[in-house]
């Protein structure tokens, strides 16, 4: 006999009789299946604890459903394209397809070892030309309806990567966590900001690096492809009001990314301008104009000294060409990271006529001034604007006052601006106006100005300089532009890869070379590939229908399964992922191949595992790899660890209590079969542990559904131990030992499978226990937590008499539970009695008890005190209780417990007289005498 589990030599077991029997297969009938999906993992080549972690929860949860008896949708998945491929496989002297599909093959081999059930007839891989052509027709399908555009734009540039990137993929160093950065100079009165995530963004004072490498990050004026996300902007941020079931947190920093505003659209006329003072190479452009600024400060107007515009701006390109000055400023600046630019600026020749006054106002090209940001141009407001007064003061620009603290009317904004609210000064007739009111009034009575909204979400860029990607299926003809390619050439397929610096893509001539679809001449392929946040915004659609041949998913089906229940995966992809696949489900629907806005009813956001206070990072060598505990061992103690929204610490000692776990359960199971000692009979400890049984289920069930696993596993240890505890104490009653030990297996196999099966395999459960039907309690177990409580409270008071009073071995233990009248006078001061009436609580009560003459009520004296006790700490427990009855049957059952551990005699009865202890007992709390 060996009462030993061997983790090893039952998953290869069990995971080969899971495959033969194909039981994680969505059934073909499903009609609307729990979609449960964790976010499908870079194939990087190896699993690591925060994988683990992830598919560990969509697994438990997967499971738990389907023992419910849903249909389950889990699927896998790999994002196989993208950069970080390119280069390991350029070191290793390779290609990127065949580093690729290696990495994919151990990797799945891992998560198969590891017994994760997935429906491995739906797996897609984003590298294959079967899924990446898709991506071409959903490209060709928004460019039709206007939400491609291909323009010219300063870009983020990493030099290593050699590619474009997305301000999202810009960082600070300092900032690991971050995945957001913004060009924009900080958060500003006129809308402009660079907290466009969490607040762990990249800033103008730090150093802004490549997301991937780390590299400092340039800027790059090139022509690129953008899908219009902004077209969605107002959408996307009120839907986050929707998504109740997503955590606040990213919630918030999507909020803050798409970054709403409300304020006023300020138009100033610019005057003509021409050469300036230091000489000019070319023509001047005389005339007038108009530049447009937004703020959401409007009523600060009358303390504007001067019109700042970006470096691109138009208005500073036209400058340029007149003026050498202005040319050469916008030429050094134009790709250095506007952290580098400081409050650098040039004056022009160019004036603008304030709106309100009249006054002319100088006219400067400032590198903090930012073309993607609110309208590429602001008022200065040094006053009242922390930039604006660092650019004054650099420029030695006037600083006017006219708003001032109601408090201080000192405040001295030469030295510091004041960017708060106050009462409005030096602004004519708005003057000792409060500034919100005369925000509102400003607006509403000049025509120069409009009430305006802005958001600092800007156009997905999603060229990149990069050979692993999907092909953008356009060709360049010289005579007809830019021309999609016809649908009936899709995919358009990457050419042999070529080792070269570059882009590898450039370098494939014959490839290059094609025809226009228009004109039939020659033309030449785009060569930039797409952002591979591309291929991860609509996998999941795909995931539906994997082996659909003209579409890239079946409408139908995705209109009747989504959204998807449950969606896990790390809070760094909060913008860069999450977002994308909200704009596209919403563009989607639009394009009527949806009829769901929003993909994700349930997110979660899984916390990291850390060891030695940092997150497990191959940089800092300390990781622990899923292989060198086991999967069984690992996957239950990643769950049962902490909530899986919480970080935690990977230590010996806790892997070792969810090993030990594992040993326990086995052994209980192969030992009860091994001996078969029970018994036939029924006595009263039998049905308290029955019920112990019920109420776990109850509480685990629970436990599952708010996904707090660490929970369910900290029941299932409580009734382990209960069942040891019952075995040892006499020989248990077979039905319910054998029922306890089943339903342990049932319970644990979500997270932990392998063993689960085992031990419902030796005791004989019916069929599978991965297909087996959830655990249900035989009795109502709605009270059990109430009955756990009381047994629990009691056992913890005996033990504090026989400690306070040094009681060696104590004899006889009674346990007295309260009258009857005692529970009805406590149900009616949790009820607030006489509350409404202006009646004396304690009073009503007493009138109340002593009415009902089955209470049996001792004098009115002792039904007012105790009354008063109850009123005095409102209304006593003040939530529900079991009855005395209940009380009384309950402690009956559990006296097996007192006695196990006291070795003593153990008596439980009802308050009878007026003995000491029939006045020491309350309801929820019986009276305990020692002998």
């Amino acid at each position: 006999m060996t009462s030993h589990y061997d983790h090893a030599q039952v998953q290869e077991f069990w995971q080969y009789v899971w495959e033969r029997d194909d039981v994680y297969a969505l059934d073909a009938d499903a009609t609307d299946p729990t979609y449960v999906l964790g976010m499908f993992p870079y194939t990087s080549g190896t699993l690591h604890m925060g994988h683990v972690r992830n598919y560990a929860i969509t697994d438990a949860y997967s499971r738990y459903r389907r023992m419910r008896g849903d249909d389950v949708l889990h699927p896998m998945g790999w994002d196989a394209f993208g950069l970080p491929a390119e280069n390991a496989a350029f070191d290793r002297a390779t290609d990127p397809e065949s580093w690729t599909q290696a990495c994919i093959r151990r990797m799945r081999e891992e998560l198969e070892t590891m017994g994760f059930g997935y429906d491995w007839s739906r797996e897609i891989t984003t590298c294959e030309p079967d899924y990446y052509q898709w991506n071409q027709w959903l490209f060709k399908r928004l460019y039709e309806a206007g939400l491609v555009e291909y323009e010219a734009a300063t870009v983020n540039w990493c030099p290593d990567c050699e590619t474009v990137l997305a301000d999202a993929q810009v960082v600070n160093r300092e900032d690991e966590r971050s995945e957001s950065s913004d060009q924009a100079s900080g958060e500003d009165d006129h809308g402009e900001s660079s907290d466009r995530g969490s607040g762990e963004v990249a800033s103008s004072d730090g150093e802004r690096v490549c997301w991937r490498c780390e590299t400092p990050v340039g800027r790059r004026e090139l022509d690129q492809w953008f899908f219009t996300i902004t077209d969605y902007a107002e959408e996307l941020h009120e839907g986050l009001d929707d998504l109740e079931g997503w955590p606040d947190g990213v919630r918030e920093i999507q909020r803050n990314w798409i970054g709403r505003q409300e304020g006023a659209r300020i138009t100033f006329e610019v005057s003509a301008y021409g050469d300036a003072d230091g000489g000019s190479d070319g023509d001047g452009d005389d005339g007038d104009r108009t530049v447009d600024v937004f703020s959401t400060r409007p009523e600060t107007i009358y303390g504007a000294t001067y019109l700042a515009v970006s470096p691109g701006h138009e208005l500073a390109r036209d400058l340029a060409e007149g003026n050498d000055r202005v040319a050469e400023y916008v030429e050094t600046v134009r790709e250095r990271d506007p952290g580098e630019v400081g409050f650098s600026g040039v004056e022009t020749d160019a004036t603008a006529i304030h709106p309100l006054t009249g006054e002319e106002l100088p006219v400067y090209v400032a590198g903090y001034v930012l073309e993607d940001v609110g309208t590429g141009a602001v008022m200065g407001v040094p006053g009242h604007n922390e930039r604006d007064h660092s650019f004054a003061l650099e420029h030695d620009l006037p600083v006017e006052r006219v708003i001032v603290p109601d408090e201080d009317r000192e405040f001295d904004v030469e030295s510091e601006a004041y960017t708060g609210e106050g009462v409005l000064e030096n602004s004519g007739e708005y003057d000792d106006l409060e500034s919100e009111a005369a925000r509102d009034r400003i607006v509403a009575d000049h025509d120069a100005l409009a009430d305006d909204v802005t958001y600092r979400l800007r156009d997905w860029l999603i060229s990149r300089q990069r050979y692993w990607g999907t092909p953008i299926p356009v060709v360049h003809c010289d005579d007809c532009g830019h021309v999609l390619v016809s649908d009936e050439d899709l995919p358009v397929e990457l050419p042999e890869f070529v080792r070269t610096t570059g882009n590898p893509l450039d370098a494939a001539e014959e490839w290059n070379e094609t025809t226009c679809p228009d004109c039939g001449r020659p033309a030449r392929r785009e060569t930039d590939t797409m952002d591979t946040f591309v291929d991860s915004s609509w996998y999941y659609l795909r995931f539906l229908s994997p082996d659909l041949a003209d579409a890239p998913f079946d409408t139908d089906v995705a209109n009747d399964w989504l959204p998807i229940d449950l969606y896990v995966g790390g809070d760094e992809h909060a913008i860069l992922h999450l977002l994308y696949t909200r704009f596209f489900t919403k563009a989607l629907a639009d394009l009527d191949l949806l009829e769901r806005r929003e993909p994700i009813r349930e997110l979660m956001s899984q916390g990291t595992v850390l060891y030695d206070g940092e997150k497990m990072s191959s940089s800092k060598g300390n990781v622990v790899t899923p292989e060198e505990y086991g999967a069984e061992t690992t996957r239950l103690f990643v769950l049962s660890a902490a909530h899986p929204e919480q970080d935690f610490e990977w230590t010996a000692n806790n892997v070792r209590g969810a090993y030990d776990l594992q040993q326990t359960l086995y052994r209980m199971a192969a030992d009860f079969v091994e001996e078969g000692d029970a018994r036939v009979e029924r006595r009263d400890h039998d049905d308290y542990v029955a019920r112990e049984i019920d109420r776990t289920i109850a509480a685990v069930t629970e436990e599952y559904e708010r996904f707090r696993f660490h929970r369910a596993a900290t029941e299932i240890r409580e009734l382990a131990r209960l069942l040891r505890r019952y075995r040892e104490y006499d020989r248990p009653n077979g039905d319910v030992y054998r029922r306890g030990l089943l339903t342990l297996a049932a319970l644990i196999v979500p997270m932990a499978p392998h063993l689960g099966e085992e031990c419902w395999n030796k005791l004989r459960g019916e069929g599978l226990a991965v297909e087996a039907d959830w655990p249900e309690p035989e009795r109502d177990a709605s009270a059990y937590q109430l009955e756990r409580r009381l047994v629990d409270r009691t056992l913890e008071d005996v033990r504090d008499i026989v400690d306070v009073a040094d009681i060696d071995e104590p004899e006889r233990i009674e346990l007295v539970v309260a009258a009857e009248w005692k529970y009805r006078a406590a149900e009616l001061a949790s009820r607030a009695a006489g509350g409404d009436d202006g009646s004396d609580p304690v009073d009503s009560i007493v009138e109340r008890v002593l009415a009902d003459d089955s209470l049996a009520a001792p004098d009115r004296e002792r039904v007012a005190a105790f009354a008063g006790e109850l009123v005095g700490r409102d209304g006593g427990d003040g939530g529900e209780m079991l009855g005395a009855d209940r009380e009384l049957a309950v402690l009956d059952r559990a006296s097996w417990l007192v006695t196990d551990e006291f070795g003593a005699a153990v008596a439980v009865r009802r308050a009878t007289g007026d003995d000491e202890q029939a006045a020491k007992a309350r309801p929820g709390k019986p009276a305990i005498h020692i002998s």
